[in-house]
C-alpha cells in the first residue's frame, strides 16, 4: 500500500487529476499509464573506462525515473479510481467495461511474461489473485469417468490350465 500511495502522490503532483467525462479520456489515461511505467531517461556522453585517451566518449543511458512493473493498483490510481474494487465494478458494466478489461488484460500480460523468467513465484501469485487457476492435464473434461471397469467376455472352449488338462482325442 505504501508503494501505491507513493505512486499516487508522485503522479498527482506531476499530473493533477481532472474529472473524466468520456471514453477517449479514459483511453488516454490508460495509454499514459503504460507510457509512465516505462520510466524516463536521457543520454549523456561519458568517458570510456580503461582507456588512456580521456577524449574517448560513449553514449550512456541515464534514468531520470526508473521503470516500474505494471500493476492493477497503479492502473486504477492513474486512471482516477479510488480503489481497485471501484475499477472492477466499472469493468463489469457500463460504457467503459471493454476499455478497462483490455487495460487489465495488458497488466496480466506483463505478469504472464514474467512466468518465463527465473523465479516466477511472484507472478504466479499475482495471476492466481487475478483469477487464473492451475489445471491438471489429465482432467481435460468432466465427461471422462474417474473409475474405469473392464469386463472380460469369453467365447469358445474353456482354456486349459496345463498340458494335463488337454484332451488330445477330443
Amino acid at each position: 500500500m505504501i508503494y501505491a500511495n507513493r505512486h499516487f502522490i508522485h503522479f498527482t503532483t506531476q499530473f493533477p487529476i481532472m474529472p473524466i467525462t468520456n471514453a477517449k479520456q479514459y483511453a488516454a489515461r490508460i495509454e499514459d499509464y503504460f507510457k509512465y511505467i516505462k520510466g524516463s531517461y536521457h543520454y549523456e556522453q561519458v568517458p570510456v573506462k580503461g582507456t588512456k585517451d580521456e577524449t574517448s566518449l560513449k553514449k550512456e543511458k541515464v534514468w531520470d525515473r526508473e521503470p516500474e512493473p505494471a500493476m492493477v493498483t497503479g492502473l486504477a490510481l492513474h486512471v482516477g479510481f479510488n480503489s481497485v474494487q471501484q475499477m472492477d465494478a466499472a469493468c463489469k458494466k457500463g460504457k467503459l467495461a471493454k476499455l478497462l478489461k483490455q487495460a487489465r488484460l495488458r497488466v496480466e500480460k506483463e505478469y504472464e511474461r514474467k512466468l518465463h523468467m527465473q523465479a516466477p513465484t511472484g507472478a504466479i501469485f499475482a495471476l492466481k489473485t487475478m483469477g487464473w487457476k492451475e489445471r491438471d492435464n489429465n482432467a481435460i473434461s468432466n465427461s471422462t469417468p474417474s473409475v474405469m471397469s473392464i469386463n472380460v467376455f469369453t467365447s469358445g472352449p474353456v482354456l486349459a490350465n496345463s498340458e494335463k488338462d488337454v484332451d488330445v482325442n477330443a
